[in-house]
């Protein structure tokens, strides 16, 4: 890396004055400086890429480790259930047949019931209170019994 100290950086400064002009300077400083930026921008992004790429072959190789690590547990769980099974079937007397003294058990399920009409039983999301306070009808009503409801009354 470039060694820059400040006695450094005020001959580049009176140089670039003398050469560039004291109307140009801010201009031609603000444009290094955005340079300088861009720069600093790019290098932190490949420095990004690069760690991201070396994190990337890191976790291939843990899960090919894992995955070896998995097989090897399958083949050995397979070896012994296969050798297990032979013994059964040695104790058994009779190959390929396993003689067991009482048939396995089923599984039992909850019975299905089917819902019938208790959908119509649910409420609302709106609490009642909330309809209750605000104004919104909790029931329906049929045709005639609102014509009934809101039939004006005859005084005789």
């Amino acid at each position: 890396m470039i060694d820059l100290g400040i006695e450094k950086m005020l001959v580049i400064g009176a140089v670039a004055l003398i050469v560039i002009g004291p109307e140009k300077l801010p201009r031609v400083a603000r444009t290094v400086g955005t340079l300088l930026g861009k720069a600093q921008r790019y290098v932190a992004d490949v420095k990004a890429e690069v760690n991201r790429s070396m994190e990337l072959e890191e976790l291939k190789k843990m899960k090919d480790t894992v995955e070896s690590a998995a097989r090897d547990v399958e083949s050995s769980i397979h070896g012994s259930v296969s050798e297990i099974e032979r013994q059964l079937q040695d104790a058994a007397g009779a190959p390929g047949h396993l003689a067991l003294s009482e048939p396995p058990a089923t599984p039992s399920y909850p019975e299905y019931r089917h819902p019938k009409k208790k959908w119509r039983i649910k409420q609302g999301t709106t609490p009642n209170w909330y309809k209750a306070r605000n104004g919104i009808r909790t029931k329906a009503l049929s045709g005639a019994a609102r014509v009934a409801r809101y039939r004006p009354h005859r005084f005789n």
